[in-house]
This record gives C-alpha cells, structure tokens and sequence, in this order.
C-alpha cells in the first residue's frame, strides 16, 4: 500500500513539473543576472534559507518562511506527525519526554518520563518516532535500548530487545518498507561510555532490519562507524543512511536486494569539510526522490543525484525532520525548539 501511494504521489505532482520548473529557472536567473536577492527569505527572523540550485526553488518557494513553533526544550528529535489525529509527536530526549503539537492545541506533553530507571547519562529518552499503519506511536529508546510501541490502552510492547541474545545499543532511528518491515539504526549515544560503555554487548553500530508481527530482527550491515538518520528511496531501491561520527560525516547509500540484503556501500555525499555545528542525522525523502538531511548548519537538500541544491537553515541546527499535515510542511527539531517550513514539494506521511 504505502509503495503505491508514493506512486501516486509522484504521477499527482510530476505533470506539475516542467512548467515550475521553467519559472522558478526562470526567476532564479533574472535575479542573479539583475544582481537581487535570491533568497528573499534570508530576511525572515527564525532562519536563513541558502539556494545554491535553481532546481531548489521547485522545493522551497522564494518566499518561505521558517516558523518557529515551540521552545525551551532540552534537545528535540524524531518528528512524526499523526494524520489520525492531526498532531505532532517528537521527542525531547534530554528531558526524559515526548511532547505532542498542533496548531489547534499547542504544545501537550504526550509521555514522561520515556525511561523509569537509574542513571545519571542525560540521553536516556526517546529518539526517533514512528507511526505503524494502525496509528501506534514507535519508539526508538535510548535508556531502555528498545524499539517499542504504544498500545491503544497506552501500554507498551516492546519490538526489539536484542540481537542474537546481545542486548542492542540504543536504537535510534527507523523506516518502513512498504512490505511491513523497519529498517532501524543502533549507534551507542544512549550509552554513556559509547562504545566504551561496560554495559555495551555488542562490539558494532548496526543497521537492522525488524519484521514487529514476529520479532525477527536481522543484521544488514555493521561496518558504518555512526549509523543515525535512515531513509528509503521512492522506489525502495536504496537505503540511505546518514554517519553522525565526527571523523567521518557523510551520508552512506546502500542497493536493497530483493530479500532485504544490503550491498554496495557507496558515499553519498560528504561533509567533512564543513566546519559548522552538526553531523549527518534525520532525513526524510520527498515524492520525486529528493532527500532532506540534517547536517551541519542545517537541513541539506540533495536531488537522487547526490546534487546539493540547497539549505534550510533555522536559528538553531536542527538533527531532525518529518513531513507533516498534507505532507508539504517540514517540522524540525532543532536544539531546543521546534520549527516549520511550508514547500512546494511533499513527503509520504505515515
């Protein structure tokens, strides 16, 4: 089902194309060659918008805005919105808590705290969120080191656990497969040693793949240092997945096999000469393939090509993204707050 709607999605916009694209060409060179401003959202106070493509003015309109919603969190992440009930949900992973928004009811604080136990390591909380095609809320966990889900009558099962009888890492991020398998990531940052951590029991970072009806978990890959932010292309071909070490920010793909298998590890596209605040994190992939990726000062975004077209930039480096309301809004956990951008492209929402 969900493969289908993402054709849909992409035949529903790509007759819109080629007459966007010729205006917005159109108007990215009138400006440059009248020496204005291609970016007349660069004045707007909750960020900066830097197009370095005319192809990414067929994405974020010449006169989008970066709103910011909501503030005073510990560090934001995992944005999922909730078409059921037109909400929100993300996780503040410092503070222990999962806070829902709308524009109806504002900020409400969902669940808190995520993890009940003993520790003194701050990034004990949820990570990543997900929404199953029931409408359950998923929960990458840090402290409990658990892929989990919310139940109807607010209980919680958990998913995964472990890996061939080693407890995981910290599951961080994850993404369907229209055939109703999720693809998640396990770095060590709920671990406050990381891979020095005595209650490690694992000695790799794993890619993992989860059937949740029968609790089969496979390895897909353990060489990536960092993996983080993970994302499927439109046609589930590829896998992207983004390395947040420090030594080593780049974002990975990966050819899915007809089975699942992961093979031919490629760099996508490198950030290492950044210097800005930020690695490669979240990321999310529109209807016409096009991903956007946290990284360093912002939301970088790349056509399938790996063509950087341009970034979004709110007042504080966000580490992750969602696709909201119709599917044209971009939510951001960034830091502290929370941010949107309204586009003229969509994403699937779950």
């Amino acid at each position: 089902e969900e493969l289908f709607m993402r054709f849909l999605y992409s035949v529903k916009y790509q007759k819109k194309r080629t007459l966007r694209h010729l205006t917005m060409v159109a108007i990215f060179l009138i400006l440059n060659s009248c020496g204005g401003d291609s970016n007349p959202s660069d004045v707007q106070s909750n960020g900066t918008i830097d197009r370095v493509a005319a192809e990414f003015n067929l994405l974020v309109p010449m006169d989008a805005t970066i709103e910011k919603l909501a503030g005073g969190f510990a560090f934001t992440e995992g944005p999922v919105w909730d078409r059921r009930n037109n909400q929100l949900y993300f996780s503040d992973l410092s503070s222990n808590a999962i806070h829902t928004w709308s524009d109806s009811e504002g900020l409400k604080t969902y669940l808190k705290p995520v993890f009940d136990g003993e520790t003194e390591h701050a990034m004990v909380g949820s990570n990543g969120l997900n929404i199953d095609s029931e409408g359950r809320l998923l929960l990458m966990e840090h402290g409990n080191r658990v892929v989990s889900r919310i139940e109807a009558d607010g209980s919680r099962t958990i998913l995964a656990d472990d890996y061939n009888g080693n407890r995981l890492n910290s599951p961080n991020d994850s993404v369907w497969h229209s055939n109703g398998w999720l693809y998640f990531t396990d770095p060590p940052y709920g671990l406050a040693g990381l891979e020095q951590d005595p209650l490690r029991e694992l000695a790799f970072n794993g890619i993992y793949r989860l059937n949740p009806e029968s609790g089969e978990v496979q390895l897909l890959e353990r060489t990536q240092s960092r993996p983080n932010g993970i994302a499927l292309s439109v046609d589930e071909r590829t896998l992207y997945v983004a390395n947040s070490d420090e030594n080593d920010k780049v974002w990975y793909s990966y050819e899915v096999g007809d089975r699942g298998e992961l093979s031919n590890q490629q760099v996508f596209f490198d950030v290492n000469d950044q210097d800005g605040v930020g690695a490669a994190d979240g990321m999310k992939i529109d209807v016409d393939g096009n991903i956007f990726a946290t990284g360093p000062g912002g939301v970088w975004v790349f056509d399938p090509g790996g063509n950087h077209l341009g970034t979004i930039k709110p007042d504080e480096v966000p580490a992750n993204v969602g696709w909201g309301d119709d599917g044209s809004t971009l939510y951001m956990t960034a830091r502290t707050g929370l941010y949107r951008i309204r586009l003229s492209t969509s994403g699937l929402v779950p």
